[in-house]
């Protein structure tokens, strides 16, 4: 069987405004939840950065990864997602080969205007997810900072009420519901949860992927990455 897995490929715009130990800790915390080695996630060339995960999981760790940089105000990301099978499993995620790879460099490097988008092997699907995407990066591109800081804690504890939020951060709790709003957190999640149903029904129906494909250990077809408290 073909093992569909998620690739990101991004990189930090306008990394040299601030020093590398600003941003840099934060992007690694993120990408961990990949995995522990380079066969799973790596940075390279400074500001440039790859991982891999399961395809229910990629849009979430996308904005998971912006609304970590977003907390910096002079940095924003660029994040191209690919679905896909792997052809090649090198040791280091940046050796490895596949679709899902090359439609992650496709999907980054159409990255002009907009600072997220994704490709998969499905264009109907990629074509009605591009709409919400337009969307959602015009109002995540303009995320303040403690917006930034207030999506990425409702991110990662979706199950604690607005009140716990706002006893961890220390804000009033109408702040925490103010800036959830402002950054249109509601309508993100709602988008999130049409991908993680989509992505899973086009995954597990009949693959149109052609070609070579390897079947892959258990390091990517089954990968649990913990996203969530």
């Amino acid at each position: 069987m073909k093992c569909m897995i998620a690739v990101l490929t991004g990189d930090i715009i306008q990394s040299k405004r601030t020093a590398p130990n600003q941003w840099l800790p934060i992007l690694k915390q993120e990408l961990q939840r990949c995995g522990d080695g380079p066969e799973t996630w790596e940075i390279f060339r400074g500001d440039s950065f790859q991982c891999m995960l399961q395809p229910k999981d990629a849009l979430f760790m996308a904005i998971l990864i912006k609304a970590g940089i977003k907390q910096i105000s002079v940095l924003d990301i660029r994040i191209g997602i690919g679905i896909g099978d792997v052809s090649y499993k090198g040791e280091r995620i940046t050796e490895s080969n596949g679709s899902a790879f090359v439609n992650s460099g496709t999907s980054f490097d159409t990255l002009k205007k907009s600072t997220l988008d994704v490709k998969t092997p499905w264009p109907d699907f990629d074509k009605t997810l591009k709409v919400m995407l337009c969307l959602a990066t015009h109002i995540m591109d303009s995320w303040s900072p403690s917006e930034a800081l207030v999506v990425s804690w409702r991110l990662k504890n979706p199950k604690h009420s607005q009140k716990a939020l706002a006893q961890e951060l220390r804000k009033s709790q109408s702040t925490i519901s103010e800036a959830l709003k402002r950054a249109g957190y509601d309508e993100i999640q709602l988008m999130l949860d049409y991908y993680r149903e989509r992505i899973g029904e086009l995954c597990q129906s009949s693959s149109p992927i052609t070609g070579k494909s390897i079947i892959l250990d258990d390091l990517f077809c089954k990968l649990t990455v913990p996203f969530y408290n």
